[in-house]
């Protein structure tokens, strides 16, 4: 009888890396046109956050030029993204939102 050299199934060890998602931060730029209010209710109606929250992070955009409105996987920041920019576009503001990898 001849010997084959096939390994059974059970004799093959396979190690698989699972990796957590990588997240994205949804930025919002300060510019000289869109209005505070308008921020504060994009924060609060996109990114779900209380008016005290939309407040301070949109004192911090308008101080520093940049704020964090959120991190999430690429899927839900590009589609808040999206959201932020039409709300923006529909009131005639040219906020500036960019999706980065954290």
């Amino acid at each position: 009888m001849a010997t084959t050299d096939i390994l059974d199934a059970t004799d093959i060890e396979t190690k698989v890396a699972i990796r957590p998602p990588k997240n994205f931060n949804v930025v919002l730029y300060n510019d000289n046109t869109t209005t505070m209010e308008f921020v504060i209710l994009v924060l609060m109606s996109v990114f779900y956050k209380n008016f005290e929250e939309a407040s301070a992070l949109t004192m911090q955009i308008h101080e520093l030029g940049r704020g964090i409105a959120g991190t999430y996987s690429l899927e839900v920041a590009t589609q808040k993204q999206v959201d932020t920019l039409n709300a923006a576009r529909i009131n005639g503001f040219p906020l500036k939102c960019e999706v980065q990898e954290t």
